[in-house]
């Protein structure tokens, strides 16, 4: 526990002082967990199937490269088919030493964790994006704390056993509602709008139930492949998908509400 703690303690500032300078600093740190989380993945499912690393990593690499050009939509429709063809051509070249499976859990690996995690950088640059990007980590890390202390203290009845046997009633809720609250205060004291903070109340519920979601799927490939932690990065947390598990599923949704926002000219 005090591990976890001062992991926690000296990494939360470095991500705060990089998100918030944004610009190139932030597409290079995502970059760099994207690719070591996909790295990650790769060795778990590595026990059961092989995933072509090179694949994946290019694909992510042709990913960030459309993200961060603002290349226009014509050109980045010619270079995700040509991607697709090469995949496909893979598939027959390598078909010695590579099956049709090994492609589709490579493909699998870019889009859980190097498409997911590539959200936030869009999510920075996007109008009122300083706003929302602070979102992705509250409705996550909220989540995650409000659940751990409010299932040690109250937690009676399971959740899912079979997935993750600490994990509590109790706790979901406690999650939850820790990170309606933090949702709401957070965008009072941003934007003084009452419309909005009880809106971001009800997107932090939301928002928690993805962050747990993200939780539990990480859970479940973890034990479909009989490992306990994906990583050592972080100490006391374990590897990179042990810590952003939830920020993978929280991500996309805080861009969905951004878009969404936008488009109706709420915020």
């Amino acid at each position: 526990m005090l591990t976890r703690i001062i992991t926690a303690v000296v990494g939360l500032p470095i991500l705060i002082f990089i998100i918030y300078i944004g610009g190139l600093p932030l597409k290079l740190a995502v970059a760099a967990v994207s690719l070591v989380g996909m790295y990650e993945f790769y060795r778990a499912m590595s026990k059961k199937i092989k995933p072509i690393h090179v694949m994946g990593f290019l694909m992510e690499l042709i990913l960030l490269l459309i993200i961060y050009t603002n290349i226009p939509k014509v050109m980045t429709y010619s270079i995700c088919l040509m991607a697709l063809v090469l995949v496909l051509l893979f598939i027959v070249i390598g078909h010695k030493d590579y099956n049709v499976y090994d492609v589709l859990i490579t493909v699998f690996g870019f889009l859980y964790v190097g498409a997911m995690l590539a959200s936030i950088s869009v999510i920075r640059d996007y109008p009122r994006g300083m706003f929302f990007v602070w979102l992705v980590f509250i409705f996550s890390f909220a989540s995650d704390t409000g659940a751990y202390f409010v299932g040690t203290c109250f937690g009676r009845h399971k959740l899912t056993p079979e997935l993750s046997p600490k994990k509590s009633v109790e706790g979901a809720i406690g999650g939850l509602f820790s990170s309606a609250v933090l949702s709401a205060l957070y965008t009072y004291i941003y934007i003084r709008s009452a419309g909005m903070t009880a809106l971001m109340f009800i997107l932090g519920l939301i928002g928690s139930f993805f962050a747990q979601s993200g939780d539990l799927a990480a859970s479940s490939i973890k034990r479909n492949v009989g490992i306990k932690d994906y990583g050592k990065i972080f100490p006391g947390h374990g590897g990179v998908l042990d810590r952003f598990d939830s920020v993978l599923f929280t991500a996309p949704f805080v861009l969905f509400c951004q878009v969404i926002v936008k488009g109706i000219h709420l915020f």
